[in-house]
C-alpha cells in the first residue's frame, strides 16, 4: 500500500537502534526524508548509512541527547518544521519507589513526558499551517498495565498520555489533518531486553537463553516483537490513510495484556 507520505520529512528521536531505528527505516522505505537523533555517533552514522543505501532518501544525523534543552535545540536546528515527529527516549531504570528521590523523578519526567511535549509545542503550529502533521509518541505497555518496578516509567509516560488525550482532540489540530497518537510496545527484541535478560540470568543462575525462553512463554505470541514490525505500525499512523485516527493508544505486545479494553 502506498502510504501517501513520499517526499515528507520526519524527525525521529533515539533513532540509531531498536524501536526508533525501526520507525526511521519504515518511514524511509515510504520515501520520507529522515532526520535521526541519537547520543552515540557510531551507531547513528551506521544506521544513517544503512538507510541511505537501502532507500536513497535524504538522511540527516544529529548527535545529541534529545532529553536536554541543548539536544532539542540541535535537533530542531537540523529540521525545524518536520511533517512527521516520532518522539522516543530510553526508559528510566526499574527499582523500588522508596529509593527514588526527587532528582530521579524529575529526570524521568523530563525524558519521558516533558521532552515530547516540548517537541510537540515546537512543531505543531507549522503542521497546522501546512494542513498535515503526524506525531507518534513511543511510550510503553506499562501505561496500559503498570509494572510495579517501573514506577518512574509508569508515572512519566502516563503523564504524557494524559496530555496527548487532551491536545490531540482540539479542533484546531484534528480539523487541520494533524494527528497525535501513542505506540505502546510490549517486549521487543532490542538491546534493552537483552540487558534485562542478562541481569535476570545473573540473579537466577540460569542462562540468558533460558531466561529468554521463559519470558517468551509469558507472551501468547510466544516470541518477542521485532523493531521492523513496530516501525511498520508507526509508518501507518504517519500515513495519509490514518488521518481519521488521533488521540489513540496502540498496544503492540503479542497479546500479553489480558484485558478486554
Amino acid at each position: 500500500m502506498d502510504m501517501g507520505i513520499r517526499g515528507r520529512t520526519a524527525l525521529v528521536c533515539a533513532a540509531s537502534k531498536g524501536l526508533g531505528k525501526g520507525c526511521a527505516v519504515a518511514l524511509a522505505r515510504e520515501g520520507v526524508d529522515v532526520t535521526l537523533v541519537a547520543r552515540g555517533a557510531e551507531a547513528l552514522n551506521a544506521t544513517a548509512d544503512e538507510i541511505r543505501r537501502e532507500t536513497g532518501v535524504k538522511v540527516t544525523t544529529v548527535v545529541a541527547d534529545i532529553t536536554t534543552p541543548e539536544g532539542r535545540s540541535a535537533a530542531l536546528a537540523a529540521l525545524s518544521q518536520p511533517d512527521i515527529l516520532v518522539n522516543n527516549a530510553g526508559g528510566p531504570p526499574p527499582g523500588d519507589f522508596r529509593e527514588w528521590d526527587r532528582d530521579a523523578w524529575i529526570k524521568a519526567i523530563d525524558a519521558n513526558m516533558l521532552t515530547p511535549i516540548e517537541l510537540i509545542k515546537a512543531t505543531v503550529d507549522g503542521m497546522i499551517a501546512r494542513k498535515f502533521g503526524r506525531i507518534v509518541n513511543i511510550t510503553s505497555s506499562a501505561v496500559k498495565a503498570p509494572i510495579d518496578i517501573l514506577g518512574l516509567s509508569n508515572g512519566a509516560r502516563s503523564g504524557l498520555t494524559g496530555f496527548v488525550a487532551g491536545v490531540a482532540r482540539t479542533s484546531k489540530l484534528a480539523s487541520s489533518n494533524v494527528t497525535i497518537n501513542n505506540l505502546l510496545p510490549g517486549v521487543f527484541d532490542t538491546d534493552r531486553i537483552k540487558t534485562t535478560l542478562e541481569g535476570s540470568a545473573k540473579k537466577t543462575g540460569k542462562t540468558v537463553d533460558e531466561m529468554r525462553q521463559q519470558r517468551m512463554n509469558t507472551i501468547p505470541a510466544k516470541r518477542f516483537g521485532t523493531p521492523e514490525e513496530f516501525g511498520t505500525a508507526c509508518a501507518f499512523l504517519c500515513s495519509a490513510q490514518a488521518s481519521y485516527v488521533t488521540g489513540q493508544n496502540f498496544l503492540i505486545d503479542g497479546g500479553a495484556y489480558p484485558g478486554t479494553y
